[in-house]
């Protein structure tokens, strides 16, 4: 591990280090105080990702909380993820890329079929993956709220309107975020070939914790 370059600049000991495969979901409990550090791993990558305070499960990441305390679509370093209840969840404490997206939603069989035609609607999507990893913990589709989602690139354009191009990661960046309370992260490792989102190649990430 000491040689280990995508463990660089974290402080404290790694508690949890995990390969997450491409297409697949993730969930962990971050602790208040620990940091979680996502690496793409392969560059290109966007991972879909969502929170739930582990102590009050009702209580969970809020786009509208979040864009409207910063007044900005966009997370940066020193973004804080706020709750549906106002509180602080988590805080981006670093970031190797220049933004991250809270807009551009999750795919689904609905919006592959919508944007992409019917062929597409069997395809595995980030719904799927939500779904999967939050009913180990007993929610259902009812508690999916509008998602981050980290290294995804959505401009938006002069008229208003929003694109999915290429993503702005390489192999290596990533983003650490620091627990303000306890949290359940969950994440879908993004499965989308139809957009550029993924350079059409879905891809590995690593989760490393450290306290």
């Amino acid at each position: 591990m000491e040689n280990d370059p995508h463990i660089a600049g974290l402080t404290g000991r790694v508690v949890h280090d995990e390969i997450v495969a491409a297409r697949a979901p993730w969930m962990h409990r971050v602790r208040a105080g620990e940091t979680l550090r996502i690496i793409d791993l392969e560059g290109n990558q966007a991972v879909d990702f969502l929170l739930y305070a582990t102590d009050e499960d009702a209580e969970r990441y809020s786009a509208q909380d979040t864009v409207a305390a910063q007044a900005n679509i966009f997370l940066r370093t020193g973004s804080v993820l706020l709750s549906s209840e106002g509180r602080p969840m988590m805080t981006i404490t670093g970031t190797s890329v220049e933004y991250h997206d809270t807009i551009g939603g999750a795919c689904s069989c609905e919006s592959n079929s919508l944007r992409y035609g019917h062929h597409t609607k069997a395809q595995h999507s980030c719904v799927d993956n939500f779904l999967e990893a939050n009913l180990r913990d007993g929610r259902g589709k009812r508690d999916m709220v509008s998602n981050v989602n980290f290294f995804m690139n959505v401009p938006v354009e002069a008229d208003g309107a929003l694109g999915i191009v290429d993503g702005i990661s390489a192999p290596g960046l990533s983003v650490d975020l620091r627990a303000e309370m306890d949290v359940t992260v969950v994440v879908s490792n993004c499965p989308q070939i139809n957009n550029p989102c993924n350079g059409f190649n879905p891809t590995p990430v690593r989760m490393i914790v450290t306290a």
